[in-house]
C-alpha cells in the first residue's frame, strides 16, 4: 500500500452525518455556487476587456470543461462517497504527499472565492444603500491596501453565513434554497426587461478581439463554473449519492450555462461591449435604459443571491478540512461534529474567521487569481485519477462511469493544460506562494500525524471518523 490510503477501510469506515441532501437541494447548492459574481460581475468586464460578444464563446468553453471534469468528478464521487473530494481521491491513487498538496489547493481555492465574493457583495451594498441616500464610509468598507481600514459588512456577511451553517445543513439548505431562487428571479427579470431594448447592431463586430480574446477570456471566466466541484464535497449527507451526485453536476452545469449565455447575449445586445466595463453590469445596464426600479430589485437580489456562493464555499472548505483533519493532515478535532447539528462546527468557525480576515483586511484582487490556477491544478489530477483508480481497482464498483473509456479523461486533461497555459504569470506566482506555506504546514505538523492515522485506518476501518472525537466536550457547544 506505501503511503496510500487502504481503499477498503475508506468504504468500510462510517459517517455520522445525516443524509439530507436530495436532488433538488443538491442542484440548487450547485447552481447557487456557480452563478454568483461571475454572471453578476464577469460577463460585463469579460466582454468589455477580452471578448466582446464573443463573451458566450468564452463561457461555452469555459462550460464544456466544467462539464468534462465533471463527468469524471461524478465517476469517482460515486465510487468513493467521502467528503474529502481530491484530496481523498489523491490519497487513494496517488499517495499522502500529493493527497496533501491536492486538499491545501482546494482549500485556498474556496477561502479565497470566498472572500472574492464577499468583496464583490460589499459594492453592491455600498450602491444599493447608495440609491437611498445612505453613503458607507471608504475606511468601512474598502481594506488598508485599498485607502480603507477594513471591510466591515464582508467580515460580518461570511461570520453571519457562518453561524447560519453552525446550525446544520437542514436549516442551512432551507436559506440557501431560498437564497438561490431569488438570485436566478432577478436574473430573469435582467432578461425580461431588457429583451425589448436589444439591438442586434451592438453585437457587430461579434468577435473585436479575435479568438485570442474568446479564449482569453475562457480562462478568466472559469472561475465563475468553480462552484460545481463544490458538490463532490458533499457526497456524505447526499441521498442516494450514486445517481443523486451526476445528475446534480450535470444538472447545475446546463442551468447555469443557459443563463450565462442569455444574459451575455442580452447584455451585449443592450449595450455596445465597450461600456460593459463596470462591476454591477447588470444594474447599470437597466438604468441606462430608464429601468430604475428594476436596477433596483436587481441590486437588492443580487445582495441576497450573492450569500449563497459565500455559503457553499463555506460550506465546502469546512467539509475539505474536516476530512483533512480525519487522516492527521489537519488537526483532528476539527473533524468533531457537534452532537446536535452533525455539522462539523470548529471546522465551520475556523475556515470563517480566515475567510472574514482575508476578506476585510487584504487586496484579494491579485490572490483571487490564483483561484483559477488552483483549481486546474486539481480538475487535471481529478482527471489523471480516474485512470489510475480505473487501473488501480479494476473491481471496485463505480455506479457511474465515463463514458468512452479513456477520451473523455484525457480530453479533460488537455483542456485544464490549455486553460493553464492562456493564465497570467502573477497568477502561477499567488500559487506557489500558497503552496510554499502549505509545504511548512506538511513538513512541521501534518507528516508527523499522517501515520499514525493511516494505521488506525487500517486496523479500525473507521477512517478516523469523527464521531470517536470529544464526545464529552460540553464546553466548547459553541464551537462543536
Amino acid at each position: 500500500m506505501g503511503d496510500k490510503i487502504d481503499l477498503k477501510a475508506l468504504l468500510n469506515g462510517k459517517s455520522d452525518r445525516k443524509k439530507t441532501l436530495g436532488l433538488f437541494d443538491l442542484s440548487i447548492l450547485g447552481i447557487g455556487a456557480i452563478i454568483g459574481t461571475g454572471i453578476l460581475v464577469l460577463t460585463g468586464i469579460v466582454a468589455a476587456t477580452d471578448a466582446g460578444p464573443g463573451v458566450i464563446y468564452s463561457f461555452l468553453i469555459a462550460a464544456l470543461a466544467s462539464g468534462l471534469i465533471g463527468l469524471c468528478y461524478s465517476e469517482l464521487t460515486t465510487s468513493i462517497p467521502n467528503s474529502g473530494s481530491a484530496y481523498v481521491y489523491a490519497w487513494v491513487t496517488i499517495g499522502q504527499k500529493m493527497a496533501f498538496f491536492a486538499g491545501w489547493t482546494l482549500l485556498g481555492v474556496y477561502i479565497t472565492t470566498t472572500a472574492t465574493v464577499a468583496n464583490g457583495w460589499t459594492g453592491y451594498v455600498h450602491s444599493f444603500l447608495r440609491e437611498f441616500g445612505i453613503v458607507l464610509p471608504d475606511a468601512l468598507i474598502k481594506s488598508p491596501f485599498n485607502g480603507g481600514i477594513v471591510n466591515l459588512p464582508a467580515i460580518i456577511m461570511i461570520l453571519l453565513v457562518t453561524l447560519i451553517l453552525t446550525r446544520g445543513t437542514s436549516e442551512s439548505k432551507v436559506l440557501n434554497n431560498i437564497l438561490v431562487i431569488v438570485k436566478l428571479a432577478i436574473i430573469l427579470l435582467f432578461i425580461f426587461v431588457s429583451l425589448s431594448d436589444v439591438q442586434p447592431k451592438n453585437w457587430s463586430p461579434f468577435l473585436p478581439y479575435g479568438t485570442t480574446g474568446v479564449f482569453a477570456g475562457a480562462s478568466t471566466v472559469f472561475f465563475a463554473f468553480l462552484g460545481f466541484d463544490a458538490l463532490a464535497t458533499s457526497a456524505e449527507e447526499v441521498k442516494d449519492v450514486q445517481k443523486t451526485l451526476p445528475r446534480a453536476i450535470i444538472i447545475s452545469l446546463l442551468v447555469s450555462t443557459l443563463l450565462y449565455v442569455i444574459v451575455s447575449l442580452v447584455m451585449t445586445g443592450v449595450m455596445h461591449y465597450k461600456n460593459l466595463n463596470v462591476p454591477e453590469a447588470m444594474s447599470f445596464v437597466l438604468i441606462e435604459n430608464g429601468h430604475g426600479v428594476a436596477a433596483q430589485i436587481v441590486s437588492g437580489g443580487a445582495i441576497l443571491g450573492i450569500i449563497a456562493v459565500v455559503l457553499a464555499f463555506i460550506y465546502a472548505s469546512s467539509n475539505i478540512t474536516m476530512s483533512m483533519s480525519r487522516g492527521g493532515f489537519l488537526p483532528n478535532n476539527l473533524a468533531t461534529l457537534n452532537k446536535k447539528t452533525g455539522s462539523p462546527n470548529k471546522a465551520l468557525w475556523l475556515i470563517g474567521l480566515v475567510a472574514s480576515i482575508c476578506a476585510g483586511l487584504l487586496d484579494i484582487k491579485n490572490l483571487a487569481i490564483f483561484a483559477n490556477v488552483g483549481s486546474l491544478c486539481v480538475f487535471f489530477l481529478i482527471s489523471l485519477m480516474v485512470l489510475l483508480l480505473r487501473r488501480q481497482h479494476p473491481e471496485l464498483k463505480r455506479p457511474f462511469k465515463v463514458p468512452f473509456g479513456r477520451i473523455i479523461p484525457i480530453l479533460s486533461m488537455l483542456v485544464c493544460v490549455f486553460l493553464l497555459a492562456n493564465l497570467p504569470l502573477n497568477a502561477w506566482l499567488n500559487y506557489f506562494g500558497w503552496l510554499v506555506i502549505g509545504l511548512i504546514m506538511y513538513f512541521f505538523y501534518s507528516k508527523k500525524h499522517i501515520k499514525i492515522e493511516l494505521e488506525d485506518t487500517s486496523t479500525s476501518g473507521k477512517g478516523g471518523d469523527a464521531s470517536d472525537i470529544d464526545k464529552d466536550d460540553d464546553d466548547d457547544a459553541l464551537l462543536d
